[in-house]
């Protein structure tokens, strides 16, 4: 059977319990890739020190009295790069799915959600027969041969070489010129000194969401008797006798210490980290992800200083959000331009070139 016909209804159910699940909590305006103000209108707040006066709004200050200004929102097509990581180390599974399986719908995840706002995705698929590049592209019918291509790719037989993950991200640093959203979907099996600073130079310049998928007998052995171990990449096999306590405690403790040594290569990095479990339930994860994300999005872009009175009209500064799982980052996930420029000056030093309102809530100049 060729392999889109195995793949479409796959991918249809993906895309249906994508859209079930998530649909309308991740949606959200995304913040402009390019420094300067935007031209939509946005909520209005409280006048801080060094905001611009002509950005006055005096209908809310009229009637409430105090000083207010009216935010602006610059809502420009996002474009999307996914690395998907499908070497022989990610065809390993022992609980709901494979990891390669979970990959896949981490991937489909991030496309289902922004396709349908005109954003643009592309997709770097790391294989056993080196990576290949799919241009991006808008529209669904592009999204589901992008999902289709990932579904086909081969399966890597053990022993064969391939490609490392810090050379398909050092690739796609060279192919990707305009800012955007980066996803990188792996296991992050490689040394973390192969690929963090590779993922460091992605995050200069893009927003980086580094998703880490693993399977629990990566964490912990079971015991089980002889236990015949085969590395699938190298192919190498040895049996284990995980009768033994100190055996299966070591190597807990071994594994421990590799997702630690993975955490800190990504924070470094200036990645944002999101870890699926194959024997977990993946979109739940994805959600608590997204919202814990949204929530630090939301503190790094609020001006220092900035507390409006409650229970005023347009007294609350809207939070700003993004498009896209994950559709808000912290400090370290955003690229320079994506930081808050509202950050709130002294009193006696405003900056120069601007002036403040007067107090009454009179005529400017």
């Amino acid at each position: 059977m060729k392999p889109y016909l195995i793949a479409e209804p796959a991918l249809r159910r993906l895309e249906l319990t994508i859209t079930r699940r998530l649909d309308g909590l991740l949606q959200g305006e995304h913040l402009g890739l390019v420094p300067g103000p935007g031209s939509e209108p946005a909520e209005s707040r409280p006048y801080t020190a060094g905001d611009d006066v002509r950005r006055m709004d005096w209908n809310v200050t009229a009637r409430t009295n105090e000083p207010h200004v009216r935010d602006l929102v610059a809502d420009r097509e996002l474009e999307i790069w996914a690395l998907l990581d499908a070497t022989a180390s990610m065809d390993f599974g022992t609980a709901a799915m494979e990891k390669r399986e979970l990959a896949l719908s981490a991937l489909a995840s991030v496309g289902f959600l922004t396709q349908r706002t005109g954003n643009r995705i592309g997709a770097h698929l790391l294989h056993g027969g080196g990576v290949r590049t799919l241009p991006a592209r808008t529209g669904r019918p592009h999204l589901m041969a992008l999902l289709q291509a990932a579904f086909a790719l081969p399966r890597t037989p053990p022993g064969v070489a391939e490609p490392l993950l810090g050379v398909a991200a050092e690739q796609l640093g060279r192919v990707v010129r305009r800012r955007g959203l980066v996803v990188v979907v792996s296991d992050f099996l490689d040394t973390p000194e192969t690929w963090e600073l590779p993922l460091r130079r992605l995050t200069a310049r893009h927003q980086v969401l580094a998703v880490e998928v693993l399977d629990p007998r990566e964490l912990t052995l079971p015991d089980v008797g002889i236990l015949t171990l085969v590395d699938p990449e190298t192919g190498r096999r040895r049996e284990v006798a995980t009768g033994s306590a100190r055996l299966r405690r070591r190597y807990a403790e071994a594994a421990a210490g590799q997702r630690d040594a993975i955490a800190q290569a990504l924070r470094r990095a200036g990645a944002t980290h999101m870890r699926l479990r194959t024997d977990r339930d993946w979109v739940r994860d994805l959600v608590k992800h997204v919202m814990r994300q949204r929530r630090f999005a939301s503190l790094a872009a609020t001006p220092m200083g900035q507390a409006g009175p409650p229970g005023r009209a347009g007294s609350q500064a809207a939070p700003s959000r993004q498009e896209l799982p994950p559709d808000g980052a912290s400090r370290q996930g955003l690229p320079p331009d994506r930081l808050s420029r509202g950050t709130a000056r002294t009193q006696d030093a405003p900056p120069s070139g601007r002036r403040r309102p007067p107090e009454g809530g009179g005529d400017a100049a």
